[in-house]
């Protein structure tokens, strides 16, 4: 697989509701964005609070932009504060720095995308984002040694 698919991308968003649900997790809102930083799908769920989409586009897109998943990101914003608010600046407020945004790397390693997800606590968010990714078949990458 070298490209997310709009069905790709919608399977993966219905993989991670169904991992919110089975844990009871607070209404997720749920971005897919690909390999380029574009919006594939997003997925609100009945109930998810008003900037929940910004938040997850947020999460995926930092992961894209820096090639990590951002729970690094998370680290990086405590041990380099400046970094990130100049990363904000030059991505106009864009990256969320917080765990939740996983990428998604095909069989090969290749990145092909990302998914970020909030609605509860950054790492249950992470946990249904990784469990979306790997309920298909691909390798979830959130930055951190499993």
């Amino acid at each position: 697989m070298s490209a997310l698919t709009l069905n790709l991308a919608v399977s993966l968003a219905s993989q991670a509701i169904a991992a919110g649900r089975a844990i009871s997790a607070a209404p997720l809102t749920i971005a897919v964005l690909d390999g380029g930083g574009h919006l594939v799908t997003l997925q609100r769920e009945d109930g998810a609070s008003l900037l929940r989409p910004q938040i997850a586009i947020g999460k995926a897109w930092g992961a894209i932009a820096l090639g990590k998943g951002s729970r690094l990101l998370a680290l990086d914003a405590q041990q380099r504060p400046a970094f990130v608010a100049a990363l904000n600046s030059l991505g106009q407020g864009s990256v969320v720095p917080a765990p939740g945004g996983v990428l998604i790397r095909d069989q090969d390693g290749k990145v092909i995308g990302a998914i970020g997800i909030t609605g509860d606590t950054s790492d249950i968010d992470e946990q249904c984002a990784i469990s979306a990714v790997e309920a298909l078949g691909l390798v979830a990458d959130a930055g951190v040694s499993v």
